[in-house]
């Protein structure tokens, strides 16, 4: 049988090769937003690894978007300039589709690294800054209280959105995911954890939606009809009268009615209250839901690790494509072995076709070798 993951699928106007999407990934070593040496080793192996899309880490649209001072962003020149060059050493040697995942970090802003503890940087220390939110809520007791974001606050927000998509589009991104999850910026919207404002984007599930939607709107204005964009948003708070698989379902048919191509599931990162039940694609029923009674191509993520289990995924129709993360950091070249154990092929740069297994003679498209 031919495997259904490795079948290709189209999103909106974009060709994918399988349904296998490198997750975005957020490496805590920009300098001032800007993309370097490391961001080019990253992704030019990422680049090679037969997968079907690449999404690059989570890019600020402004400074105080940042979830830490080492965050990439695309919001001047210089940081367009420096992605340039980025892009210019992938796309050398490798086709696969990039996306950008343009991103606001809200309270959770000013952060330090993970592996220097995560922990908030407050405005009055080095590297630190006010962050911004919906309401005037820090995300965990003893942090800084953001910024409630007035109506001037909300248009610039938009037009950083609408900037950074311009960019995007002028270095030649494939497409753009917008992110709506793991409690940043827009997720604080959705989710009454987070959101208590009283005026028209507050209290109802129709006023939470407004701001996302909006945003939504403005990106897809502004980047070409015939590039895709797309949303990620965390499916439940796993915090009991927080944002919820319903609300979830409702937001994703409003995207989809505005023209969104897909839609990205994950859960989680808006409360520290958070429980959750963690377990092989732990993630894959609501994306699994969310594909039933919407429609849109759905991504699912979340513990996905072994090519059967992708398969399984793909093959009852739980989701569209898998996305993986921490997988494909520990092993970048996931998608060759998923295709060898899958009875599939797969891409691969010429200069390591000949480290194709003999007893699996077509795993890489269209190789040719000869050697005197």
């Amino acid at each position: 049988m031919v495997s259904r993951l490795f079948e290709p699928i189209q999103i909106g106007k974009l060709h994918l090769d399988n349904r296998i999407a490198i997750a975005p990934m957020c490496q805590y070593s920009a300098e001032g937003g800007l993309p370097n040496d490391w961001h080019l080793i990253h992704l030019g192996q990422l680049a090679l690894s037969g997968a079907g899309l690449l999404i690059l880490e989570a890019t600020a649209v402004s400074p105080q978007g940042r979830i830490s001072p080492y965050d990439l962003g695309l919001y001047s020149d210089e940081t367009e300039e420096a992605f340039a060059r980025l892009l210019k050493g992938v796309r050398l040697h490798s086709t696969i589709p990039l996306t950008l995942q343009l991103a606001h970090a809200g309270r959770k802003a000013s952060s330090r690294a993970p592996w220097e503890g995560g922990a908030q940087i407050h405005p009055d220390e080095p590297l630190g800054w006010e962050t911004e939110a919906p309401s005037a809520i820090p995300h965990a007791e003893g942090e800084s209280v953001p910024a409630a974001l007035d109506r001037d606050g909300l248009k610039r927000v938009r037009d950083d959105f609408v900037n950074a998509a311009r960019r995007a589009a002028r270095l030649g991104f494939d497409a753009i995911e917008i992110h709506a999850a793991h409690g940043y910026l827009l997720h604080q919207f959705l989710s009454p954890i987070a959101n208590n404002r009283e005026d028209e984007y507050g209290g109802s599930l129709e006023n939470r939606m407004r701001f996302p939607l909006e945003v939504f709107d403005a990106v897809r204005d502004a980047f070409p009809a015939d590039r895709p964009v797309w949303v990620r948003v965390s499916a439940t708070d796993w915090v009991p009268k927080g944002w919820d698989i319903e609300g979830t379902i409702a937001f994703a048919k409003a995207l989809e009615s505005r023209g969104c191509a897909a839609i990205h599931i994950s859960t989680g990162g808006v409360s520290p209250a958070q429980a959750i039940t963690l377990g092989p694609g732990y993630q894959v029923p609501y994306a699994k839901r969310v594909k039933a009674e919407v429609g849109l191509p759905t991504i699912a993520v979340g513990l996905i690790t072994e090519p059967e289990q992708a398969e399984g995924i793909i093959g009852d129709e739980e989701a569209d494509m898998v996305s993986l993360g921490r997988a494909m950091l520990y092993n970048p070249r996931w998608p060759w072995h998923a295709a060898a154990k899958l009875g599939a092929q797969v891409n691969a740069p010429k200069q390591y076709w000949r480290s194709q297994p003999r007893e699996q003679k077509d795993l890489f498209k269209n190789t040719q070798y000869g050697q005197r």
